[in-house]
This record gives C-alpha cells, structure tokens and sequence, in this order.
C-alpha cells in the first residue's frame, strides 16, 4: 500500500490530534505528516477539523496542498496575533516598506544634488571661518542638562518674561525640564 497512513504505520498528525484510527484514505494524511503535529494542532484551534474536511473535500486533489498550506500559514499567524492575524504581519512590513522608501528617495535626492552641482559638500561647521567680532559656536560655554547639551546665552529670550530670574544659573531664563 502506497498511502504513508496505513494501519501498518504511523497515524497523521490530524487522526493522532483526534484520536482517532488513521484509514488509508484519510483527507488529512497527505498535508499533515506525524513529524508536524503542531500544524494540525493550529490548523484545529482557529478553524476546526470539520470545517477544514468540508474544504478539502469541496477542493478538487491538486487546490488542497495550497490551501492546506494558506490554512497552516494563517492559524500559525493567528495563534502569535489573535486579533490580526496575518493582515499584522502585512501592515508590519508595508510600514517598512514605506519607511525604507522614503529612505531610499531621501538618499537618491541627496545623491541627485551633489552629483548636479560642481559644489563640494558643505564642511563641517568648525572649518567655517567667523566673522571678526561674533563667537563661534564651539567658544560658546556648554551646559550638560539631563543628557543634552546646550548653549547659555547671557541674555534674556524673547519668548520668556522670567527676567528676575539669575542668569548665570538659568541659561538665560528659559524653561528648565
């Protein structure tokens, strides 16, 4: 006898799960070998065994490996996200896919100016010659704050009206986080 769930050998994931006698022309055997017992466990727990042999009974023999496998594909998705499924995993990577794009056409317009003008890239900023009587940056006195850095500026902001407050301590009166 050909068929691989014989009474001589090894029952089908899906008879075994049942617990029920393999026959020799159990629907189940061809698409759930006994080495894959958690295929047909998943397969069982989101879609049921009557519902998935009424779908492979109504499919004719050469649909039912593809929708053996669209079946043990999905309950596996829905068994890791039970809300999703595998329409997660799609919008999980059509989000990457977008965000790779936009990288993508970031670098190629990066690439598209530079290779259009003669210009060199801009050097760095410490290599920018300053202006007689202005302060470079890098001369500016740094405060390290909560792990960012920034610049103390003797002057009140514009956009604050804490005047009173010391400047030496303040930064200049900004907010404080």
């Amino acid at each position: 006898m050909a068929s691989s769930s014989s009474s001589y050998n090894s029952p089908c994931a899906a008879c075994k799960f049942l617990r029920r006698k393999c026959m020799p022309g159990c629907i189940f055997a061809p698409y759930f070998p006994p080495e894959e017992p958690q295929k047909f466990a998943n397969v069982h727990k989101i879609f049921g065994a009557s519902n998935v042999t009424k779908l492979l009974n109504e499919l004719l023999p050469h649909q039912r490996e593809d929708a053996v496998n669209s079946l043990a594909y999905e309950a596996e998705a829905r068994v890791r996200d039970p809300v999703y499924g595998c329409v997660g995993a799609i919008s999980f990577l059509q989000r990457q896919v977008q965000r790779l794009q936009k990288e993508l056409d970031a670098a190629n317009t990066d690439l598209l100016r530079y290779s259009l003008t003669d210009i060199p890239p801009p050097p760095p900023p410490s290599s920018l010659p300053v202006p007689p009587g202005m302060v470079s940056v890098q001369q500016m006195p740094q405060r390290q704050f909560s792990g960012s850095t920034y610049s103390s500026f003797p002057y009140s902001l514009p956009w604050t009206d804490n005047s009173s407050e010391d400047m030496s301590e303040g930064g200049g009166g900004g907010n404080h986080l």
